[in-house]
């Protein structure tokens, strides 16, 4: 079962995810916050391997709350919830190595899988904010094109395929597809990239691929 922890300030909103998230014979709900603090103590006593987090939030916020979850239990991967208009807070929680982020009206099915990818270890990026989140904030933030396009030399051809996908949100399965190569190679091939380009997850590779102006 993928234990999940899901911290939002609005009562509705949390009973909206957890009703859909019920509905999946492999997803159980292990807790529920109302705010940063609960979240992190919560995900501490519950072992959650999944947290998603909602951005705005009292007492602590979710990036702060992001924080310390990487650094009191790094085995919970964190999911910020956003909604349009929050991307530069959304881009400050990827620098910190949040796994990804859900825009909050994600429809249901896009929900559960999201949770099983997290679970999984590969990161979430709603493809309808990805792109903009990227290049309008990160790349502000971060605009050592030349240090990205070195970086991207110790990458083969196949490899620099594979990222591109990856930039554009890409799951292993649906690089394998357009690659027409095995799951299980998109996956070996990701954990070289990730290793090569000296990122922790596949956002931070997306961001070196921006930079690079891929």
């Amino acid at each position: 079962m993928i234990r999940v922890l899901v911290a939002d300030d609005e009562a509705l909103i949390r009973a909206g995810i957890r009703m859909v998230l019920e509905t999946a014979d492999d997803i159980e709900i292990v807790a529920e916050a109302g705010n940063g603090v609960e979240a992190v103590d919560l995900a501490r006593r519950h072992r959650a391997d999944v947290a998603l987090l909602d951005i705005r939030m009292p007492a602590l916020d979710g990036l702060a709350a992001a924080a310390q979850l990487a650094t009191l239990v790094p085995r919970t991967r964190v999911v910020m919830l956003t909604t349009f208009g929050e991307e530069e807070y959304v881009a400050r929680a990827l620098r910190g190595g949040a796994a990804g982020f859900l825009l909050k009206d994600t429809p249901p099915d896009d929900l559960i899988g999201a949770v099983r990818v997290a679970a999984a270890g590969e990161a979430i990026l709603s493809p309808r904010i990805t792109r903009h989140v990227i290049e309008r904030y990160v790349g502000r933030e971060q605009t050592r094109g030349d240090d990205a396009r070195r970086r991207l030399d110790a990458l083969t051809g196949r490899e620099r395929d594979v990222l591109a996908l990856v930039a554009d949100g890409a799951s292993n399965a649906e690089i394998a597809r357009s690659l027409h190569i095995s799951e299980g190679t998109a996956k070996a091939h990701v954990s070289r990239i990730l290793t090569a380009l000296g990122c922790t997850n596949r956002v931070q590779a997306a961001i070196v691929a921006h930079d690079a102006a891929m």
